[in-house]
């Protein structure tokens, strides 16, 4: 699998926490409604998990892309 990171449009994001609850391990909204990703590497063992994040975003303001770094 190649290496995947999560991405946060935060033009979009509106911080309402569907993400935090399905995934709370990677995902958190502060008291200010800001998005905290924790770690945005995505490795297999949780790729089911964070896509039903993504695929929940009333926002459409997260995804998952291929890592620059690899």
């Amino acid at each position: 699998m190649t290496p995947r990171r999560i991405v946060v449009d935060r033009n979009r994001c509106t911080g309402i926490g569907i993400c935090e609850s399905i995934f709370p391990e990677r995902f958190e909204v502060d008291d200010d409604g800001t998005l905290i990703v924790y770690d945005d590497l995505v490795t297999p063992d949780i790729r089911a998990g964070i896509d039903d994040a993504v695929q929940a975003c009333p926002a459409s303001a997260l995804s998952v892309v291929p890592r620059d770094d690899q």
